[in-house]
């Protein structure tokens, strides 16, 4: 079992950064892939990034290539999300989920943490 809690959402105007963490609890957290993934109010989950477990393989979606940053610390158990140059079109329900490969399928979620970038 993994246990996975988001934090780091907030308002900042476009052009402006964030970072999320995702914490998680579980022995095995390690050896799991981790992923984030949005949801726009009126659109479907989406993905944004993942990395493996052993930090070798990362994937992101073309809509954030070049300005997100995917990257985990398995001493601290997390995994983090560094978003730059914020558009408004990335305001959604950021998630992070656990799974056993990059490309899925995703066992574990967190409940989600708001960002909103303003115009």
């Amino acid at each position: 079992q993994v246990q996975l809690v988001e934090s780091g959402g907030g308002l900042v105007q476009a052009g402006g950064s964030l970072r999320l963490s995702c914490a998680a609890s579980g022995r095995t957290f390690s050896r799991y892939a981790m992923g984030w993934f949005r949801q726009a109010p009126g659109k479907e989950r989406e993905f944004v990034a993942a990395i493996s477990w052993t930090r070798i393989t990362t994937n992101y979606a073309d809509a954030v290539k070049g300005r997100f940053t995917i990257s985990r610390d398995s001493a601290k158990n997390t995994v983090y999300l560094q978003m730059n140059s914020l558009k408004p079109e990335d305001t959604a329900v950021y998630y992070c989920a656990a799974g056993e490969r990059t490309l899925g399928p995703w066992d574990y979620w967190g409940q989600g943490t708001q960002v909103t970038v303003s115009s």
